[in-house]
């Protein structure tokens, strides 16, 4: 018998590394600190968007195959590798891993050296994500075994040291218990771990089998155990950060920094050691991530070419293309962002949702693709809002849909399309059945 205990435990650490980027680190403070005295219902908020729907994501992929283009078995291959395509350059280089590169410039470098220009930073920061890509065996050993127990240590200590010393008392903001979940749930979306979730699966459900776990019921077991552990680290650092957020004491204003708040509460915990902790701890966050970002999108752009473009040249350029874009601000990036994940996230989760409940039971694809494609509909309505684009109709329509002040708009329109396109093929398949029988 395999014992399983230790591949889980690195498995698990790897997950929770490629999960903690950027996002993960400057979110929670924030969100702790527009909570206040109303932080705990803003960790469970955070933890549903955060850790609970990744997991989900995660669970999908290791039901239905090894990796996620294996869902267009189930729904429809062309909508499957068109979603993935926008996952991809969501998680890749167009917003998720030129965060990583930011968040550790105006985190991790600036505040030790403030001279350090960030074109050069970018230049060192992505020659080592490359150096410690190109070996895709390894990428999860690399990860799991030595970067991600630093990782937690040093967040570990900010943590603990935070909850038994916390620099000030928390506040009321004025903002009830309800609003605090809303709004930490709704925070929760700027992490990219759905979309991320997705890809991430094929990366540990991979080094399990290169670990000898071959067949499916040994593989899911292990990918649910490292799904496990990555969660309860996850909240762990969730909730610690949301708590010192909270009892940070910043004065609050409109344009307050993510970053210039993070280490604030690092300064504050640690004193002047603080920024040197938090800074080791940003790099090897952000360094991890990039690592397994660049390392899917690498394996993606070999797969998606037919080989005509190989996992390190993908890698090489992946790493150019999000050196271009991590010269932006952390805030920058976030702005932008916000569109695209409006539109991607949604089409995403329906196809997690609806697979993951119903997967099993029907076997229609049409009442899958259906679902999606209304997912899509109703979140080109944010697309347009942005824009400023049919605005009247678009406000119209949303105050219509139910649950879209919570960015859940797209939900009850897909599961009951999905449903009546489900009951039509199910009538259409009884009404053949019956002919055939006469």
């Amino acid at each position: 018998m395999k014992n399983k205990f230790g591949p889980a435990i690195t498995l698990g650490f790897a997950l929770f590394a490629m999960f903690f980027g950027a996002g993960n680190l400057i979110l929670p403070p924030f969100i702790g600190l527009k909570s206040g005295s109303e932080w705990f219902a803003a960790v469970a908020g955070f933890f549903t968007t955060g850790i609970i729907a990744p997991f989900l994501g995660v669970l999908t992929v290791v039901l239905f195959g090894t990796s996620f283009t294996d869902l267009g078995r189930k729904v429809n291959p062309f909508i499957v590798t068109v979603l993935a395509s926008l996952i991809m350059l969501c998680i890749g280089p167009i917003v998720a891993i030129p965060r990583t590169a930011a968040a550790t410039y105006e985190i991790g470098i600036k505040p030790l050296l403030p001279g350090f220009n960030n074109v050069v930073f970018s230049v060192v920061f992505f020659a080592v994500v490359i150096f410690l890509s190109v070996s895709q065996s390894k990428i999860v050993d690399i990860i799991g075994n030595f970067l991600t127990p630093f990782l937690i240590l040093s967040l570990g200590i900010l943590v603990v040291m935070g909850i038994m010393n916390p620099p000030d008392v928390s506040k009321i903001t004025g903002i009830s218990t309800q609003e605090s979940f809303v709004f930490a749930f709704h925070e929760g979306y700027q992490t990219l771990d759905v979309l991320a979730s997705v890809i991430f699966a094929g990366i540990i459900i991979s080094a399990a089998i290169d670990k000898g776990y071959t067949n499916s019921n040994d593989r899911f077991k292990i990918t649910i155990a490292a799904g496990l552990i990555s969660m309860a680290a996850l909240l762990f650092i969730y909730g610690g950060l949301i708590y010192l957020g909270a009892h940070s004491g910043y004065p609050m204003s409109e344009n307050i920094s993510r970053t210039d708040l993070l280490l604030h509460i690092s300064n504050e915990v640690l004193g002047k050691n603080g920024t040197v902790v938090i800074s080791f701890a940003v790099a090897l966050a952000c360094l991890t991530t990039a690592i397994a970002l660049s390392s899917a999108m690498g394996s993606f752009l070999e797969k998606f070419t037919f080989g005509k473009i190989n996992y390190k040249v993908g890698v090489v350029i992946t790493c150019l293309v999000s050196a271009y874009f991590s010269v932006k601000s952390v805030e920058e990036i976030i702005d932008y962002a916000v569109v695209i994940l409006a539109f991607v996230y949604p089409i995403t989760f329906a196809l997690i949702l609806t697979l993951l409940f119903f997967g099993k039971i029907i076997f229609s694809k049409t009442p899958f693709v259906a679902a999606v494609v209304t997912a899509a509909l109703v979140a080109s309505l944010s697309v347009f809002q942005y824009f400023n684009i049919f605005s009247e109709p678009v406000e119209q329509i949303n105050s219509w849909l139910p649950l879209s002040q919570h960015q859940l708009g797209w939900l009850i329109p897909s599961f009951l399309v999905f449903f009546i396109t489900a009951a039509i093929n199910s009538g259409r398949k009884k009404h053949f059945k019956s002919i055939n029988s006469d």
